[in-house]
């Protein structure tokens, strides 16, 4: 169950690296076309996890203006700054009565490997108030594979999905009180 919600929200966390058309300036670059593996090592009690995405340039952009709608209605802020070394997210996203408020530091290259490291607060729901870091670690691998398309993310375990398919998962988000 831990390692669920954990997966849940590092899928916010990055859904909250995504610029938000119009509202920020700064924009990440587009990785590579090909496969991505990607570690996500946390501080806590959750085990490392590794997993693979397929992607092209048109799929990241895609992903960027497919998202930032759903982003936009989680998250009250949402900041991207260019730095000497990279870039510097900050944000403040809330679902279901949980507030988080992270921030980000993106280095790398974009075209064979960068690292995000996050430090997160989370405070509401049954958990109460949470403290967490993590670290994603990405590196380029080489073409996609015959039998993947760009969207397709290999979780552990085997299971498949397509970040494509994601845009009808936002009717699951629930709906924010009016503020």
């Amino acid at each position: 169950m831990r390692r669920l919600l954990f997966v849940s929200w590092s899928a916010v966390g990055l859904l909250a690296l995504l610029p938000a058309s119009g509202a920020v300036a700064v924009e990440l670059p587009v990785r590579k076309a090909g496969l991505w593996e990607m570690k996500v090592l946390s501080g806590g009690t959750v085990p490392e996890m590794t997993m693979q995405q397929c992607t092209d340039e048109t799929t990241d952009k895609d992903m960027s203006t497919a998202m930032s709608p759903v982003a936009k209605e989680i998250c009250s802020k949402q900041e991207i700054q260019k730095t000497a070394t990279g870039y510097v997210t900050d944000s403040v996203c809330g679902i279901a009565g949980v507030t988080v408020k992270s921030k980000a530091e993106i280095t790398g290259d974009f075209n064979s490997a960068y690292t995000v490291k996050s430090t997160s607060h989370s405070e509401g729901g049954r958990a109460g108030a949470n403290d967490s870091t993590s670290t994603i670690e990405a590196k380029w691998v080489g073409a996609c594979k015959a039998d993947q398309k760009p969207g397709d993310i290999m979780m552990p375990g085997g299971m498949k999905m397509n970040i494509k398919d994601m845009q009808k998962l936002k009717a699951l988000i629930p709906k924010q009180p009016a503020k």
